[in-house]
């Protein structure tokens, strides 16, 4: 039976491994081109709980739509609503449109570098706030995600169940690369992604794994179908239960909350983009 390796040396191992995944299989995506803390923020928040590949595109037409924070700052928000349609999760777009506002009005437009800062802003959280950290900064920062979750839980805790944030965050930050963090956690991402790809997804045994609701006929997708009809052309309430096939009672639940949240706007008989 062959020596069992030390905590240390398990370490030094499993960052070989992640190293060597990356130089030959890792991923060429538009926002590792860039430092720009724009352009990572913009991806930071498209990448929340969307695919890669649908973001991607989306990018592309948002930077080229609003090539700079000041541009998006001044921009309506109904265009930028436009642009973010299709990639779910709106209120993303407005909490990035705020942001913008609040970095040109309260920072002079020039991006915050420390955590706390970054924090203050809006709909930045602690992991959006450590990837800018790293990605735009190259600031070591603890951070995790779903796929740095998914590679620690499969490395660290095989058999073990319900496994909580806590236990990875120090093999997180005892692994960390502090002199180039951008390129480390593009490797850690990377592997994990395909990890959950061969595998299967190593998260369903983290305490914080939570069953994604169903898409059809969902909430979610009625007020996506809704933003979507009415960036094409203003709509009346009748018109929108037609188009999302969507009962009255229903549908007005959805129109007040996405009126509340100031994502839609009602002008005398029409629902429209503010």
């Amino acid at each position: 039976m062959g020596k069992v390796p030390t905590e240390k040396e398990a370490l030094k191992i499993f960052v070989r491994t992640v190293r060597a995944y990356f130089k030959k299989n890792g991923r060429t995506l538009p926002w590792r081109d860039t430092t720009d803390p724009y352009h990572i923020l913009v991806s930071e928040l498209m990448l929340q709980q969307t695919q890669v590949e649908r973001v991607i595109p989306k990018y592309h037409l948002f930077l080229k739509t609003f090539p700079t924070l000041e541009k998006l700052a001044r921009a309506p928000l109904g265009d930028v609503l436009r642009v973010w349609v299709g990639l779910g999760y709106n209120r993303r777009a407005k909490l990035l449109h705020a942001c913008a506002q609040e970095i040109i009005t309260s920072h002079k437009g020039v991006f915050p570098e420390t955590y706390e800062s970054l924090l203050r802003l809006p709909g930045i959280g602690p992991y959006t706030a450590g990837a800018l950290l790293a990605f735009a900064f190259n600031t070591p920062h603890t951070i995790i995600e779903t796929n740095i979750r998914a590679v620690f839980i499969y490395h660290f805790f095989p058999g073990k169940d319900k496994v909580p944030d806590a236990a990875l965050l120090p093999l997180i930050e005892r692994t960390l690369d502090t002199k180039n963090p951008r390129i480390w956690y593009a490797m850690l991402m990377d592997y994990g992604s395909w990890i959950k790809k061969e595998y299967g997804n190593p998260n369903r045994k983290s305490a914080h794994h939570g069953v994604q609701k169903k898409f059809e006929g969902s909430v979610r997708q009625i007020r996506g179908a809704v933003l979507r009809f009415v960036s094409e052309k203003s709509c009346t309430t009748k018109s929108l239960a037609l188009k999302a096939s969507v009962s009255h009672d229903r549908l007005n639940q959805v129109l007040q909350e996405l009126c509340k949240e100031g994502l839609i706007i009602k002008k005398r008989s029409v629902w429209e983009l503010p």
